[in-house]
């Protein structure tokens, strides 16, 4: 069976957004976002308008990037995360499966996220951030 290698979806303003699959994970990328070839993104994960996502990072199953947030090389993204829109995710940093990072959040280079975390919009996180 031949699977669709795009998807048109509406926003509430209208607009429609194409997004296709992904070379390295078949995940579904906004039309004008910029995925490294050897990034990975799962099949079941969205990520929407100007991503950028760097060589060798990873965002996993049914993670869901917001418009315009970076993913540095070699970060971690995990199953099931919300990356809010603007939001910059550092090198090599890791974000914990069910996490949920609010808009305009920056995850400095080397931090680990635990899962299911809540970080506020607008924060700054660094080092080793426990569940709460």
């Amino acid at each position: 069976m031949r699977r669709k290698r795009h998807e048109e979806l509406e926003r509430e303003d209208g607009t429609v957004v194409r997004y296709e699959r992904h070379a390295n994970g078949e995940g579904l990328v906004a039309v004008g976002s910029e995925v490294a070839p050897d990034a990975y993104v799962a099949r079941t994960a969205w990520v929407d308008l100007g991503v950028r996502i760097l060589s060798g990072a990873r965002v996993a199953d049914h993670a869901w990037v917001e418009d315009g947030a970076l993913i540095g090389e070699d970060a971690r993204v995990g199953s099931h995360t919300h990356v809010g829109p603007a939001s910059t995710i550092g090198t090599g940093a890791k974000v914990g499966q069910r996490a949920q990072l609010g808009a305009h959040v920056t995850v400095e280079e080397g931090t680990v996220i635990c899962p299911e975390t809540v970080v506020a919009a607008g924060a700054v996180v660094r080092g080793y951030v426990p569940a709460a």
